[in-house]
């Protein structure tokens, strides 16, 4: 038997979110791929996430005002992992997803703010020369992690 440290844990959250649809979206993905814990930064859209499978209320759901007020929070020994188009990113098909990490993910239109890229202890990105919607990126990302995980 595997204990939880062993395991580790992941969350996934967007930084000014463009809309609701895509955010409900990602959240049922973060469910069904085991995410601990879900998040927003930022008050983009006017709403809260509509998603089918009620993913606010099986895991614990944060809000952030800020990229300050988030990163003062990240738990202990967790590392952020920002997904963005960046010179400085590796590919997803080589990195080594950390046990203990925090996925970021930004708007579509937007990407990820300099700070957040500044302060990410990893930057990842796909092999694509456009944006991909932001809970199809999530997905992809959060499936790898579980498909690499599996075979360590």
């Amino acid at each position: 038997m595997v204990n939880n440290l062993e395991q580790g844990f992941f969350g996934i959250g967007i930084q000014n979110g463009k809309t609701p649809e895509n955010l409900g979206v990602l959240w049922r993905s973060a469910q069904n791929m085991g995410a601990s814990f879900i998040f927003t930064i930022g008050n983009r859209y006017a709403k809260q996430a509509c998603e089918t499978h009620k993913a606010t209320g099986a895991m614990p759901y944060f809000h952030y005002e800020n990229f300050d007020d988030f990163f003062n929070n990240l738990p202990k020994g967790a590392m952020l992992v920002g997904v963005e188009l960046d010179e400085k990113s590796l590919q997803l098909e080589i990195f080594k997803h950390p046990k203990r990490c925090v996925y970021l993910l930004g708007a579509e239109d937007h990407g990820l703010s300099k700070l957040a890229i500044d302060k990410s202890h990893n930057l990842v990105k796909f092999k694509s020369e456009l944006s991909l919607n932001v809970s199809v990126a999530g997905s992809i990302v959060m499936y790898d992690r579980q498909t690499k995980l599996n075979f360590q």
